[in-house]
């Protein structure tokens, strides 16, 4: 039956309808309205107050990716609009499901420049799923339904509303019908079941597979079929940065991470297997180095339920559309029960490789010092590989998913695609509320922290209890490695200082200690996991580290670095 509302009523019964239980957000002028809105209705949606709305974002990405349902998040017009455009853009380029919702100037103001007026729907329609203005209240359910139903659907996305403010007040006639179909969009194509019976007939062929898993298989909960699958064909199986957490971090088959800072053997052996098998994954270009010499001497299965994404960037043999659980569903009765004890054995032999001249050194290190590798061992220890692990952008990232162990999936939160600094911090925010239940422990490095350290603030008022690190080289770490190698050590404007990390955690009410010695730091990881509450750790790390290996740009994945290179 339907009922006589306001259009700011409207947009929150709408997103209580869809089961959202929590937004993230920053009121302003044009979008109070839907504040008022918000005011009384605690017991069916909580509201974090970011310190910005970059933070905002950064949040509601975070929730998305551990929780598995798609977040929301509020920003007003003009800036705050605009602040939100870097975080839809990480959103677009990691497949991560979140709406936002935008206040906008009055109809009768819009294309006037009025204050706080901006295009947004011109500035976000390249990293958009779909985005679209009501100046009509009566379109608000239809188009908020549209919105959800599109941001999760397929390849999920953000979505962007923009709401006019006179239509904020003007009354509608309310009635919400989920959102289960749309002419002309078609998110997931049927599965060809042809392709299938090809690529299960392609491995079982094959004497050198190789398996690539990403994200999508996070999104369509395929992680059982992607076990069941590797270990039925006895498969090695590495992931990319989103990828990682599908399979766990100890199981057999799981041979690594691919890619600019990935293991030695998943790099290598790409350009010696004689299948590649991709499952929601883009090849993505730190995956592939120099696309002209990647995997050249293999067929290559694909299975992806984005057609853009098939044959975008490597040729692909045996393509398969559909959803990654579908389509491993159907394959796995088709894929013969084998053995490659000899290929498998080949990726074991290149990780002793690896780890005596790189890990062993990253992860114990001897000389007083302090590695990140050793940070992350340590923290990894502490929380039994149970924790989930947010990052920021930069070494500390590919120190965190190089090291951290994972025993379940979505475990890891980091800036994939975008490589946005200052991630981190509001990321974690998002994991810890939407797994509570989890202890969320972020690896922010000195320079990111500094970008959004603000949201100490969300985490004080909010009490939530995320473990933060700050592995601090007073250096733009990443940028000062490629200085190093490729820029004879001109170390140009990559020297970075900062506050006191502990007293400016304590202000905010948030304890905190500073290690400088290894031989302090187990103590002080222990005390931060112990500790029942929110607690920022500041870790001295060498200022000159370096990540290993390391594919250089435009070089091939077989190509792989694993000490510097002697002048």
């Amino acid at each position: 039956m339907k009922e006589k509302i306001n259009g700011s009523e409207a947009i929150i019964r709408s997103i209580i309808e869809e089961g959202i239980d929590t937004i993230f957000g920053y009121p302003g002028g044009a979008i109070m309205p839907v504040y008022d809105a918000l005011y009384d209705k605690g017991e069916k949606l909580k509201h974090i107050l970011t310190r910005h709305e970059q933070g905002a974002i950064h949040a509601a990405q975070g929730y998305a990716r551990v929780s598995g349902k798609t977040a929301v998040c509020f920003a007003t017009s003009g800036p705050g609009a605009t602040n939100l455009l870097t975080g839809i853009t990480d959103a677009m380029l990691d497949s991560t499901p979140v709406v936002c919702i935008t206040g906008q100037v009055a109809s009768p103001l819009l294309g006037t420049d009025a204050f706080q007026e901006s295009d947004i729907l011109g500035m976000s329609t390249p990293v958009t799923k779909w985005n679209y203005q009501i100046t009509d209240a009566s379109e608000i359910p239809e188009v908020m339904a549209k919105a959800f139903y599109i941001a999760r659907s397929g390849r999920p996305g953000p979505v962007l509303i923009d709401v006019a403010k006179d239509v904020q007040f003007a009354m509608l006639d309310f009635e919400y019908k989920k959102c289960n179909c749309i002419r002309s969009y078609i998110p997931y194509l049927p599965i060809d079941e042809k392709q299938v019976k090809a690529a299960a007939e392609a491995i079982n062929k094959a004497q050198k597979p190789f398996l690539l898993f990403g994200q999508g298989v996070l999104f369509s909960q395929a992680e059982e079929e992607l076990r069941q699958l590797v270990e039925k064909a006895d498969i090695p199986a590495a992931w990319t940065l989103l990828g990682v957490s599908a399979l766990p971090t100890n199981h057999p088959l799981n041979v690594g991470m691919l890619g600019m800072h990935g293991n030695y053997g998943p790099n290598i052996k790409t350009n010696e297997c004689d299948l590649l098998i991709a499952v929601g994954m883009r090849f993505d270009d730190r995956v592939t180095g120099k696309v002209s010499a990647y995997a050249t001497q293999a067929k290559v299965v694909h299975i992806e339920v984005d057609p853009a994404e098939i044959n975008k960037i490597i040729p692909v043999h045996y393509p398969v559309l559909g959803d990654a659980k579908k389509v491993l569903s159907k394959l796995i009765p088709l894929v013969n029960e084998n053995k490659h004890t000899g290929w498998i054995k080949e990726f074991k032999d290149a990780y002793e490789t690896e780890f005596e001249k790189v890990i062993k050194n990253d992860i114990y290190r001897n000389n007083g010092k302090i590695s990140m590798g050793e940070v992350v061992r340590v923290a990894s220890e502490k929380t039994n590989g149970d924790a989930i692990c947010v990052t920021d952008v930069g070494q500390q990232q590919m120190f965190a998913a190089r090291y951290f162990q994972f025993n379940h999936t979505r475990s890891m939160v980091t800036s994939g695609g975008l490589g946005t600094m200052g991630f981190g911090l509001p990321a974690a925010v998002g994991a810890q509320i939407g797994r509570p239940d989890r202890t969320v422990v972020s690896f922010i490095g000195d320079g990111g922290f500094q970008m959004t350290m603000q949201e100490l603030g969300t985490i004080a008022q909010e009490k939530i209890p995320v473990k933060i690190i700050i592995l601090n080289n007073n250096f733009l770490g990443m940028v000062r490695q490629w200085q190093d190698l490729f820029f004879e050590k001109r170390y140009s404007f990559t020297n970075i200082s900062g506050p006191d990390f502990v007293k400016l955690s304590e202000a905010f009410g948030i304890p905190a200690k500073r290690v400088i010695s290894n031989k302090d730091l187990e103590g002080a990881v222990s005390e931060m996991v112990d500790h029942d509450g929110p607690y920022l750790l500041e870790v001295m790390v060498e200022k000159e580290d370096n990540v290993f290996p390391m594919v250089p740009a435009g070089a091939s994945v077989s190509d792989i670095l694993l000490e510097k290179p002697i002048a």
